[in-house]
């Protein structure tokens, strides 16, 4: 199975609650990958919260977050 977002929820500062199509739901604080320069300008929360939703997490300026990160790094919930 290929892992895939089906739902994301934004909880505050720089974390998420994504929901998988495995269906489980793991909460990931994305402030770690500030530091690199695709997501360095997301550092502004007002972009931040500008996300979108295709498979995986995804924002204007062309940043995006493979789903096996998402799942690996955050911690069922």
């Amino acid at each position: 199975m290929i892992l895939q977002v089906t739902d994301v929820e934004y909880t505050g500062d720089y974390t998420m609650i994504c929901t998988f199509n495995n269906g489980e739901k793991r909460k990931i604080d994305l402030a770690p990958l500030l530091e690199y320069p695709a997501y360095e300008e997301l550092k502004d929360k007002s972009k931040f919260i500008q996300f979108g939703l295709d498979e995986t997490i995804f924002w204007a300026n062309g940043a995006d977050i493979a789903p096996e990160y998402l799942f690996e790094n955050g911690v069922p919930c």
